[in-house]
């Protein structure tokens, strides 16, 4: 009898992690990265490939990294509030295409707007992935000398924009006026 309880014991022990860890707010993952500087990339720039898009474009420049693919249900849906902040011309707004064919993102952007001021391409994820990148979209905030502030996981709302991305923009002094 003890041998067939072990076995249901264990799978039900599986069940309940599994069950925990699907309902868990995916937005409050924690990054590793907070407060350290960022991974640099130099990727091809998705618009044009012998163009190169880096970390290094912006040194000295506080902007927001948007990891997206237009593969992503949920880049789908941040994406008209993306064009709204662009417009705001509060910060610059990068792009990092991820794990996507450059067609089909070129094709996205051209078709729903683009809100990004520089995209870089990166097929493979591997600069995604260097970032700590779970899934898209994911959103991060870096200030003038590289360090990431903040990392939001999930689609951005311009009430996530207004809440947890402004007040760190204005105290790290990076709006504009």
């Amino acid at each position: 009898m003890w041998r067939y309880l072990i076995p249901v014991g264990l799978f039900a022990a599986l069940v309940g992690f599994f069950f925990v860890s699907l309902h868990r707010d995916k937005e409050t993952l924690p990054s590793p990265l907070i407060g350290k500087v960022a991974p640099a990339f130099q990727l091809s720039s998705l618009e044009d490939p012998a163009k190169q898009v880096g970390t290094g474009d912006f040194t000295g420049r506080p902007y927001v990294l948007n990891i997206w693919g237009s593969w992503c249900v949920g880049c789908r849906e941040e994406h008209e509030v993306l064009l709204e902040i662009a417009k705001r011309n509060e910060i610059p707004l990068v792009g990092l295409n991820w794990k996507d064919e450059r067609d089909a993102a070129q094709r996205w952007l051209r078709q729903l707007g683009n809100p990004y001021t520089e995209t870089a391409f990166d097929p493979e994820g591997r600069a995604g992935i260097d970032w700590g990148a779970y899934g898209a979209p994911e959103t991060f905030l870096v200030d003038a000398n590289g360090t990431i502030l903040h990392k939001h996981v999930a689609p951005m709302t311009i009430e996530i924009w207004e809440q947890e991305f402004l007040p760190r923009i204005r105290q790290a002094g990076a709006a504009r006026p």
